[in-house]
């Protein structure tokens, strides 16, 4: 009789000796009393599935209740002219779910329910880690975004890139492709910031405190996280807010991480980034330059790690970012659609082939895609040693001076790409060729727009550059 601890509104199925009637009836149980139901007015109803169906609302499931209510009486079971116990479960069952949803009680019931998301859950988890990826050595074509995308993980200091161009040319195939490649980091097993055990700069506040303690550290490895940010996602959710559930069930002021923590040490992918809100495109930006996101609201302040590599993708003509944010962006990467035919043909084939066999297609690029991680393994590496010549230097300067671009981080970010290029290419000396190939990348969107102007930011820099670097 205790089943229903207090008073509530409950939906029942009204019973009488003759029929079922499905007319909604608004009982409320202040004293944990179950109405008394006649079981053989179940079998009255027209039809088998019918009453099967009722009879099924109505049985107790053994293991939700504890021992003393899997048994009933004798009289239960010999006169069955009453079933106070399953009717009350089967209250329980029809009902309480759905005062569940609306907030206002919680049902045993539901516990069947939880472990089907949790399992559902799971299973998608097993999925998302057996799906095929396509090979970044089979992409055909787009250089610039490639080359942009493997320089800015050589060295994250680049800034990240944008990309900007027409519609499916595989910006988020490549980007997939890229992540895919690189090998897995080394991170502190129970932390909610992929911290690395070792590198106190990727290092989250709880860890370093644990590691000053001298406790142990559980050691994980994880695959380089890529995180994709929606268009509709708010500041809550990108930056972090209270944790309300346990707020609400413990008390307790906690911190529930967001999208930037979860992208420490991995790339933040921002689809549309041009349609994103300016005030969220800073935020990211902030967090990407600093490496660190600072969180302070409702009594909470928190500083966690959130170093990552942005990388922002759009359609020109959805609209464009304003100058100030476009200029925060290391790199910036024009990609058209293929006019070949002979390509365009050969894209086809692939996606084809790789619909079809995704495994097998993998196979045939195993190779290339070894070959690929190992160079970007040893450029990682070798980056220490590669230096910039000071007659490079100050031509970059000069070319930067030229062209009107404001600030110093045109000249900064190209002798950076400059030295990752040539770290890729296994040399230790940048050449004037190498500023050549990113250079392009590193200015076009810092120019100041003319609308008089019908040369393309591109072919400036590359004039710009021709005439200082070959005199």
């Amino acid at each position: 009789t205790s089943f229903f601890p207090g008073p509530f509104a409950l939906l029942l199925f009204y019973a009488d000796s003759d029929r079922l009637i499905r007319a909604p009836v608004m009982l409320m149980l202040s004293t944990g009393q179950a109405p008394a139901l006649p079981v053989s007015s179940f079998a009255q109803l027209p039809h088998a599935a019918q009453r099967q169906n009722c009879l099924r609302r109505t049985q107790t499931p053994p293991r939700l209740l504890p021992r003393s209510r899997q048994t009933s009486s004798a009289g239960d079971a010999a006169g069955g002219s009453t079933a106070r116990g399953a009717l009350a479960f089967g209250a329980a069952s029809c009902g309480l779910a759905c005062l569940a949803s609306q907030g206002k009680r919680q049902s045993r019931w539901a516990l069947r329910g939880g472990r089907a998301s949790c399992l559902h859950a799971v299973a998608e988890k097993v999925q998302e880690k057996t799906r095929v990826v396509f090979p970044f050595s089979a992409i055909v074509g787009q250089a610039e975004m490639k080359l942009s995308l493997i320089l800015n993980v050589i060295d994250p200091k680049i800034g990240g890139v944008m990309i900007l161009g027409d519609r499916g040319t595989g910006k988020t195939t490549t980007i997939r492709a890229l992540v895919d490649l690189l090998p897995e980091i080394e991170c502190v097993a129970d932390d909610a910031y992929n911290s690395s055990p070792n590198e106190e700069d990727v290092m989250s506040e709880e860890v370093r405190q644990r590691r000053a303690e001298g406790q142990d550290l559980p050691i994980a490895f994880k695959k380089v996280p890529m995180i994709d940010l929606p268009l509709g996602a708010t500041e809550d959710r990108v930056c972090g807010t209270i944790d309300i559930e346990k707020a609400l069930t413990q008390g307790k002021k906690a911190f529930e991480p967001g999208l930037l923590a979860k992208a420490n040490r991995g790339i933040l992918y921002v689809d549309e980034v041009n349609l994103l809100d300016d005030h969220l495109v800073d935020v990211l930006l902030d967090s990407a330059a600093g490496g660190w996101n600072t969180v302070e609201r409702e009594g909470i302040s928190i500083r966690h790690p959130a170093k990552f590599i942005l990388v922002g993708s759009g359609n020109p003509e959805e609209g464009e970012l304003r100058p100030q944010l476009l200029d925060r962006f290391g790199m910036h990467a024009l990609i058209r659609t293929e006019r070949d035919p002979e390509l365009r043909v050969r894209i086809v084939e692939s996606c084809g082939d790789f619909a079809s066999d995704p495994v097998g297609f993998r196979k045939q690029y195993e190779a290339d895609n070894q070959e690929f991680a190992t160079q970007i393994l040893e450029a990682r590496e070798r980056l220490k040693q590669v230096v910039v010549p000071k007659d490079i230097a100050v031509k970059i300067s000069q070319v930067c001076s030229e062209l009107n671009v404001d600030g110093l981080r045109g000249d900064i970010v190209t002798n950076r790409a400059a030295r990752c290029y040539c770290a890729f290419d296994g040399r230790t000396e940048v050449t004037s060729d190498d500023v050549g190939k990113v250079i392009t990348l590193c200015l076009r969107h810092r120019l100041r727009k003319d609308i008089l102007d019908t040369m393309d930011g591109g072919e400036k820099v590359e004039k710009t550059f021709r005439a200082v670097f070959e005199d």
